[in-house]
């Protein structure tokens, strides 16, 4: 699509991942101080790891250490209230996030304006609450928490299942792919006519000056984080 603003951002979202909660939460904050236009797409991390043979850093056993400390300190940093699930290789390695992707794909696609409040739902329910959310119930208390009436949750839960919702999720991941993604958070940019491709969280720094914008900090003063 044409920009609507000089910089314009696509950010991939994957509710599994914590360091992408925190780069999410950084982004809606700065959307109030940057010029630029924020859309945040939902796409499988499963995949993207699996295309671009990548492993997540738990699976690598002293990366797997350091991220259990660095997640701490990372959500005190960045003042979001993340915390590693008691269960981590069940609740986020074993179970998977594919139903939770599907839905927030539904989400994006019927009712996009409840997508951001959706996904954080969803990122609180796992690390910060330790609930599933794999499970339906879970995700429709999220949905509906989220300001989605119930039978509009149901509605998109039914979703989930259909060709339309898999296929779309199946091109959002392959576009974060073209775009170089080999993990998440993926962040582009798209400044006069070219991309530009921002792995991680603690890139945000960066991407602000290339985009010719001020870094303020993960929590910029006038900005309160909404939790």
């Amino acid at each position: 699509s044409a920009p609507l603003a000089p910089q314009v951002k696509k950010s991939s979202i994957d509710v599994m991942w914590p360091y992408s909660w925190l780069g999410f939460e950084v982004l809606c904050r700065y959307r109030h101080h940057w010029s630029i236009e924020l859309r945040f797409r939902p796409a499988l991390l499963g995949g993207i790891m699996k295309e671009t043979g990548n492993q997540p850093p738990a699976m690598v056993p002293k990366r797997g250490e350091y991220m259990m400390k660095d997640i701490k300190r990372m959500a005190k940093y960045y003042q979001v209230p993340l915390q590693i699930p008691k269960d981590f290789f069940g609740s986020v390695i074993r179970k998977g996030n594919l139903f939770a992707m599907r839905f927030l794909t539904a989400v994006d696609m019927t009712q996009p304006q409840f997508l951001e409040p959706v996904s954080r739902e969803l990122w609180m329910r796992l690390w910060s609450q330790d609930e599933d959310i794999t499970h339906p119930d879970s995700i429709l208390l999220a949905a509906e928490k989220a300001g989605l009436l119930s039978e509009q949750a149901h509605k998109l839960l039914a979703m989930t299942s259909t060709a339309e919702v898999k296929n779309r999720l199946k091109e959002t991941t392959e576009e974060a792919l073209k775009y170089g993604a080999f993990g998440m958070p993926a962040v582009v940019a798209h400044i006069s006519g070219e991309s530009h491709l921002f792995f991680g969280c603690d890139r945000l720094e960066l991407l602000g000056s290339v985009i010719g914008e001020k870094w303020l900090g993960p929590v910029p003063a006038a900005s309160k984080p909404r939790m």
